[in-house]
């Protein structure tokens, strides 16, 4: 699921594919002198992503189709945010199950269809079938991260030998890759953050990825996914949540980096450089403006 979303936002930077630019100085500007606290979502990306469900009830990018995979993140988003999420939305997701066909995609769309009140008894079925003895879930690091937390979304503890399977995998650094001994990325880190405290989890394990987080944050008070990549609004929500799901302080100026990534039309930019996949990055920014993290709490 993220690797496949990440792959897709990247491709769309890579390219050029932007939004245009126009009317957005004075609002980031207003917004730069903002304090670094709770940032009301009245206009900051609730209303835009509500404008960006289809008549099916999925969520799609300017432009483009409706998926069940955008649609989850909307959701979360949404529900985050403590805003109306439209029916249809769910009646969406249920009917475009059968067409999921990666561990993280269910993973997504079961946490979304439990924040949305229904139990997604069908997905859970293959996420508890996904898991091997070495307590793995699915084929990499970061279906079993998301397993465990779709699982605590739905109400269900978190498997033992997948939150020893997770522990194992911290690299040496502090941080989490999408795959096992991958390089480890903001993104992959404050979820595996996320998940071992839904699990429980105290101490060192969590730490070492709250430092490793902190190498990650640039002068601008963003954080990137890797070394070096500069900073994107995604990757400083996410670790936004993985302090928040620590009960650690936010780190100084991410709230006001993503404050200045607010466009006029209520959605986020990726980066001070791009805009693209607006609805996407809009959704994932939600819950970090309201300091909620995931599974979120009804």
């Amino acid at each position: 699921m993220r690797a496949a979303l990440v792959a897709a936002a990247l491709f769309a930077v890579a390219t050029s594919v932007t939004v245009p630019d126009t009317g957005e100085a004075a609002p980031e500007q207003a917004l730069s002198r903002a304090r670094d606290a709770f940032v009301p979502v009245s206009g900051t990306g609730v209303e835009y992503l509500q404008a960006h469900q289809r008549s099916s009830g999925g969520f799609a990018e300017p432009g483009g189709k409706a998926s069940p995979q955008l649609t989850a993140w909307a959701a979360l988003g949404l529900r985050a945010a403590g805003a109306r999420v439209s029916p249809t939305a769910l009646d969406y997701l249920v009917a475009h199950e059968d067409e999921l066909a990666s561990a993280t995609d269910v993973e997504l769309v079961a946490m979304a269809e439990s924040v949305l009140g229904r139990r997604p008894e069908r997905l859970l079925a293959r996420i508890r079938s996904a898991q091997r003895k070495t307590g793995q879930i699915g084929p990499r690091v970061n279906s079993t991260i998301w397993g465990a937390l779709a699982l605590r979304q739905a109400g269900e503890p978190a498997p033992r030998p997948a939150v020893r399977f997770i522990l194992r995998r911290q690299a040496r650094s502090g941080g989490w890759s999408w795959f096992a001994g991958g390089a480890p990325d903001s993104n992959d880190t404050a979820a595996a953050v996320e998940a071992l405290r839904a699990a429980g989890v105290r101490g060192a394990p969590i730490r070492r990825g709250l430092r490793y987080l902190r190498r990650l944050q640039n002068p601008d008070g963003g954080f990137e996914l890797t070394p070096g990549r500069g900073s994107d609004s995604q990757s400083t929500a996410w670790a936004i949540q993985a302090f928040v799901a620590a009960g650690a302080r936010v780190p100084m100026g991410a709230l006001k980096y993503l404050q200045r990534m607010l466009r006029s039309d209520g959605s986020f930019r990726y980066s001070a450089r791009y805009a693209a996949t607006p609805v996407w990055v809009t959704a994932q920014v939600l819950p970090a403006l309201v300091r909620r993290s995931f599974p979120l709490q009804h």
